[in-house]
Formats: C-alpha cells, sequence, structure tokens
C-alpha cells in the first residue's frame, strides 16, 4: 500500500488551529461529497419507510447487528458465512476469536451512545477492552512507545505513540465540539482516523467501524442502527477498502472525498441489506 500518509497534509484532526474551527464541514463541501450525503439519506428513508419498521423493527435492528459484525470480521480476516456466525458458540482459535471480538463489539456500540459526545476517548478505550476480552496487557489504552501493532491487513506503517495521543486528543476535541458537518463526514473521518493511527495494540480495524457505527446511530441518522455499514465494506472488498485508505491518508481533497464516497456507498449497501431483511420478514421466510 502506499506510504503517502508521511508526507502529504494530515486529515483534519491534525491540522492546525487556523483551520480548526469546523473543518469537518469544509469537507462537506468538497466535490461530490454533497451528492454523497444525499444518496445516503435516501437509503436511509427507504429502510425506514418500509412497512415492517413499524412493528418489527427490532428484529431488523437485531438482524442487522449480526450482518455488521460478520461483515466487519471479515475486513479484519474471518470471513465466515452468516449462518456459521449465527449457529456457533464456541469463539476460541485466532479466527473465532477476531469473529468473537466483533459481536461483542456490535453489542457494546449501542451502549456507549450517551457517553461518545462527550468522552469519545473513554469510548474508544471500552472498546478495545471489549474486543480483547483481557487476552493482551495493553489493554483499554492507546499504544505506547515501542509497543507493536497487530493489524496485519493495514500496510501502512503506524504513526508514532508521540503522533496518535496528539491526534487522538484532536479528534476528540472535535466530536465534542460538534459542527454543523453532515454524520456520514463525521462518521468517515472517524472510521478513517483511527484506522490510520491504529491507536490501539489490536483489533483497530474492529473498533474504528464500531466508532463509525456510533456516529452514524447517535447522530440520529440511522437511530434503529438498521443500516450496517460495516456490510458495505465487506461487500465492496478489501482491495477497495485499503486504497479508498489511502485517500484517506493522503490528506488531499480528492482523497478525502473519496474516502468520503466509499464511506456513503458501504452504507448504503448496508440499507440495501437491512430493506431485503424486510421484505424477507414480510414475506415469512426470515
Amino acid at each position: 500500500m502506499s506510504t503517502t500518509g508521511a508526507t502529504a497534509e494530515p486529515p483534519p484532526s491534525s491540522r492546525t488551529n487556523s483551520n480548526r474551527q469546523d473543518p469537518l464541514a469544509a469537507l462537506g463541501a468538497l466535490p461530490g461529497v454533497a451528492e454523497s450525503v444525499e444518496s445516503v439519506r435516501k437509503a436511509v428513508d427507504r429502510v425506514y419507510g418500509h412497512r415492517v419498521m413499524r412493528r418489527r423493527s427490532n428484529e431488523v435492528t437485531s438482524e442487522a447487528a449480526l450482518r455488521a459484525a460478520r461483515g466487519s470480521a471479515a475486513l479484519s480476516g474471518a470471513d465466515w458465512a452468516l449462518e456459521e456466525v449465527r449457529r456457533r458458540s464456541d469463539f476460541s482459535g485466532d479466527e473465532a476469536r477476531v469473529m468473537g471480538a466483533a459481536l461483542r463489539l456490535t453489542a457494546e456500540a449501542g451502549q456507549l451512545l450517551s457517553i461518545w459526545r462527550q468522552s469519545p476517548l473513554r469510548v474508544l478505550a471500552r472498546l478495545h477492552l471489549v474486543a480483547a476480552a483481557s487476552q493482551e496487557d495493553a489493554v483499554g489504552r492507546p499504544r505506547q512507545a515501542g509497543e507493536g501493532v497487530g493489524e496485519p491487513l493495514i500496510e501502512l506503517a503506524p504513526p508514532s505513540a508521540d503522533e496518535v495521543s496528539g491526534r487522538l486528543e484532536g479528534l476528540s476535541e472535535l466530536i465534542i465540539a460538534g459542527g454543523s458537518a453532515p454524520a456520514l463526514v463525521t462518521a468517515a473521518v472517524v472510521h478513517g482516523e483511527l484506522l490510520a493511527l491504529r491507536p490501539f495494540v489490536s483489533h483497530n480495524g474492529l473498533i474504528a467501524r464500531a466508532a463509525e457505527r456510533i456516529v452514524l446511530v447517535g447522530s440520529g441518522l440511522d437511530p434503529k442502527s438498521v443500516c450496517p455499514a460495516e456490510v458495505g465494506h465487506a461487500e465492496l472488498g478489501r482491495a477497495a477498502y485499503l486504497t479508498a485508505l489511502d485517500g484517506y491518508v493522503s490528506g488531499t481533497p480528492e482523497g478525502m472525498a473519496a474516502w468520503i464516497a466509499h464511506c456513503a456507498r458501504a452504507v448504503e449497501l448496508g440499507a440495501r441489506e437491512s430493506t431485503a431483511v424486510c421484505e424477507a420478514l414480510q414475506r415469512g421466510a426470515a
């Protein structure tokens, strides 16, 4: 993969105060982003407008959570069939531990919505604790100098522990301050920044996608959590995911817009998946 992030303009959370008043809103003005935002809104509205959502939304939410976990785990190397995820209870073994972590994170994300806007770093620490399940020493805190990063599917050189600390603080400040940026833009930046930083010694991809989910749900864009972006990211494929991440890390307007568009398409595909679930429930097939 490209390592252009070493010399290119850094992503929004690490830029200087001169551009810090509402940098995420500025991303919303990039070419094509407004169209992506509108396309996502229409896709989400289609799911919420389905007649099944009026009386069986809890079932759709539960199914979306399961499919989200499966999709996120697939991008982290555990690509299991949905029925395998549904039937398994033993999650020991390397791939199974990834799947177990994804399932735990999906369940935990909904419990952290009220904390996110006040203390995003606390939420991220909690997500790592849940994902790691106390199987590692450096649990629930950002990695320190000299500690490695267990994220083999992302080949970008990880930033130093000092850079991670500074950029996490910057990201936290942006979230706490709020702003006028569309939820899709904020979710994409949170996701991309956590992937670029890989702030923990493990499970960073799973955590980044769980944080994206928290933003999409907590913002009110997808309040019932029925549009699993993780499904879309997996469907678009690992190669496209990593190529889009290169765009984010580059910090260029074109790269940032491409990453946001990729995240938008993932949400749309997640919405399509849940629409299919609604149709199956309506037919009595699920």
